[in-house]
């Protein structure tokens, strides 16, 4: 069977920024543009004020270029734009299922350290693991210091990429980055389950004992690495994370998506029940989620949920992740529905305009069904007496 395709994502990890460590340079810089040869220049400067070695920097630096496929991929992202069947259909096979299981057993004793030290479910890192690089088979082949560089120079978001070179520069002086050979995804993302120099350097585990932590070759490097930072990130330890539901005729369609909570008691007396057997975690709060509207398929997300939305900011992708776990764990398919007609990209711009001339922040008008759109959608949902679902339609289109 083809191995489907890997899904880059690292430009969403712009949260954990705010978490890395803060003695290393870079952080408060934000220069970007202008000649490249002059802003090399700066950043070799920079970082021999530092306290890197001229030898070192010279050496990093030696060969540095611009990978204009990088700037091509970076804005390039339209798979993000498909809706969540469509989507998950697209990455879920039933040999990325097989593989994983496999995988899982292969592993055995690294998922048991993980879940005895970080209660992190072998599932959540499979999953992962399966989207990231096919576990293993892709991790990307751009260049990663000329990767960073390059997004670094670009001026959409250098504040997040600038500090990602001088990680990866203290890699390389521990040993474990070749800056002429290491590669892996266009946003500068490493091995297994594609982590960020500074993601490495705060939370890199040298499972296997090498003393290096190697994340494109060491599957124990890489999985305990990913739990860390899960752990770290805020991983509720034995907690579950996403369960399908079924939702009744009538339930308050507006206290639906991530931004609204209650009770697994209060979604249950209001009709919500799982799909199959009881609910995961009764005495918790929950998020009722309708990722193409009431019609469609139905999940209540725990907390754990939102820790994926660190490692990820796409809704549609972070929901497959989650969904992916839970199958295997033995979830069944999901329940599509019927879910009703979505917008075209160029519909889902002329919405976001509109939106905006509402008073609606929507950010960027880039025709992705984001968490801002979303909320305004049900808003405008609500306003004008349609089912609050935040699941944009022609219909609502028609109505603005």
């Amino acid at each position: 069977m083809p191995v489907l395709p890997k899904i880059q994502t690292a430009c969403h990890r712009i949260a954990l920024l705010a978490l890395l460590t803060t003695g290393l340079p870079g952080l408060a810089s934000a220069q970007c543009g202008g000649n490249f040869g002059n802003f090399i220049t700066g950043l070799k400067d920079e970082a021999i004020n530092a306290g890197y070695s001229i030898q070192m920097v010279d050496a990093f630096f030696d060969g540095v270029s611009q990978d204009p496929k990088v700037l091509r991929a970076d804005r390039s992202q339209g798979v993000f734009q498909k809706p969540f069947v469509e989507f998950s259909r697209h990455l879920i096979s039933q040999d990325r299922l097989t593989r994983g299981l496999a995988k899982a057993e292969e592993f055995a004793k690294v998922f048991e350290r993980i879940e005895a030290t970080y209660g992190i479910n072998r599932a959540v890192l499979l999953a992962f693991w399966a989207f990231e690089t096919d576990y293993g088979a892709f991790q990307g082949d751009f260049n990663t210091r000329n990767a960073l560089v390059t997004l670094a120079h670009d001026c959409r978001r250098p504040t997040l990429f600038r500090p990602q070179i001088f990680w990866a520069l203290e890699l390389y002086r521990r040993g474990d980055f070749d800056p002429a050979r290491t590669t892996g995804a266009w946003a500068g993302e490493i091995g297994m389950v594609q982590m960020l120099p500074g993601d490495i350097l705060e939370h890199g585990v040298d499972a296997d004992g090498d003393g290096h932590v190697t994340l494109k070759t060491s599957a124990a490097d890489a999985l305990m690495s990913g739990a860390r930072m899960l752990s770290h990130l805020g991983w509720r330890p034995n907690e579950p994370w996403l369960q399908e539901v079924t939702i009744p005729a009538g339930v308050d369609l507006t206290a639906s998506g991530p931004a609204y909570k209650k009770s697994v008691a209060e979604w249950e007396a209001l009709g919500v029940t799982p799909r199959g057997g009881k609910f995961a975690m009764r005495g918790t709060e929950a998020s009722l989620l309708l990722p193409q509207g009431h019609k469609g398929p139905a999940f209540l997300a725990y907390p754990n949920f939102d820790i994926y939305f660190e490692w990820n900011q796409s809704f549609t992708y972070v929901l497959t992740v989650g969904y992916f776990a839970t199958r295997l764990e033995g979830a069944p398919v999901y329940e599509a529905g019927t879910p009703e007609v979505g917008l075209s990209s160029d519909e889902m711009k002329e919405l976001q305009r509109r939106l905006q001339a509402l008073g609606h922040d929507v950010g960027a008008v880039d025709g992705i069904l984001g968490a801002n759109t979303r909320l305004a959608v049900q808003k405008e949902q609500d306003r004008l007496g349609l089912p609050a679902d935040a699941w944009p339609t022609g219909a609502l289109l028609d109505a603005l």
